[in-house]
């Protein structure tokens, strides 16, 4: 069985990327583990620094169980160089070269109107872009998909 994996972005400001990162992927919040009924609760057991709150992370999901769970957590250093693992959004569907091409640029306008940027075009491939900390991901097309 192949383990499964979670992602943690470090950041400076973890809701403004938690909010970013549910609109690119389509993730929800992740509830707080049983038995707690808030993340508030869950942290607590922890003994937190003094300064630190529930404000400082965030946890998000897939919501259909698929992708693998983003943690982001709030640092005091700063990011100070090229990521060495980043995101792939992958745009799916049918068509042309032109048609895909379409679709990426389309995703493209829609996470910047969320606060991204685009870094570097490599047109009719991918787009480099970041999110509203820095963080590169790319924007490229994926597999079609079927409807069934």
């Amino acid at each position: 069985m192949a383990a499964r994996i979670d992602l943690t972005l470090d950041c400076a400001d973890a809701q403004l990327l938690a909010g970013f990162w549910r609109e690119a992927l389509g993730y929800v919040d992740e509830p707080p583990p049983a038995p707690f009924a808030t993340r508030a609760e869950w942290l607590a057991q922890f003994d937190l620094p003094e300064g630190e709150s529930v404000d400082d992370g965030a946890w998000l999901c897939d919501p259909d169980g698929v992708g693998p769970r983003l943690a982001i957590l709030k640092v005091s250093e700063p990011k100070t160089a090229k990521n060495r693992l980043h995101i792939d959004i992958r745009v799916p569907g049918h068509g042309t070269r032109d048609e895909r091409w379409a679709r990426i640029m389309a995703e493209a306008v829609r996470l910047v109107a969320a606060g991204g940027v685009v870094r570097e075009e490599f047109t009719g491939h991918h787009l480099v872009m970041a999110d509203p900390e820095g963080n590169e991901f790319c924007v490229a097309a994926g597999p079609a998909t079927t409807l069934v």
